[in-house]
């Protein structure tokens, strides 16, 4: 009795090591879990691994059928930590987000050095500076084409920006407010009351 139970024990255990795989079945993804980098910033590993030059990030992006954002972060920063812990790590949000957009995050006074959309260079730092960004998080929207973007002014590249962190509907929010690009025609304010 204990041999045959043990058997099927072992048959039981070696069919689930086949794994859903060899069934043709495809599990969910694990969510990704924030790491506190030796910068003191959240990472995680569907953020864009960058060499930091806006223009092919932006041009990447688009090419994948995806936005691009950047997100300031801030060691130490209350709200970065509850934006990963809590906004990120929401299914929902954090599935919509890593299927529609490539987000590289940038340290608000980081020292690598940033190839802006005009060629221009800047550490990081200076590169928050040069475009107004005053509090963390903060996320940059930029639009779909780096065509004449070098031109303008580094806040008239941005299609949207949210400065702080919303609440996780809004936070949510916003980020389709870019992608089906209700910045063409209405403030965000405007777009959320709009009827679902």
């Amino acid at each position: 009795m204990i041999d045959r139970a043990m058997s099927r024990r072992h048959a039981l255990a070696a069919l689930g090591g086949i794994g859903a795989g060899a069934l043709g079945l495809r599990a969910k993804p694990a969510r990704a879990k924030p790491v506190l980098g030796d910068d003191g910033l959240y990472q995680l590993d569907w953020y864009l691994q960058s060499f930091l030059d806006l223009k092919d990030d932006l041009d990447g992006a688009t090419a994948k059928g995806k936005r691009f954002a950047i997100l300031w972060g801030l060691k130490g920063c209350p709200s970065c930590k509850k934006l990963h812990e809590v906004h990120f790590s929401d299914p929902a949000i954090e599935g919509y987000i890593r299927e529609h957009f490539e987000i590289v995050h940038l340290n608000h006074i980081g020292a690598r050095e940033v190839t802006d959309f005009d060629g221009g260079r800047l550490g990081e730092k200076a590169f928050a500076q040069a475009y107004g960004i005053r509090f963390t998080p903060t996320l940059q929207f930029f639009p779909e084409s780096s065509e004449g973007l070098g031109a303008r002014k580094p806040q008239d590249r941005e299609v949207a920006r949210l400065p702080g962190l919303l609440e996780p509907p809004e936070f949510l929010a916003m980020f389709r407010y870019v992608r089906e690009k209700g910045y063409q025609s209405m403030p965000f304010t405007d777009w959320l009351k709009k009827p679902a």
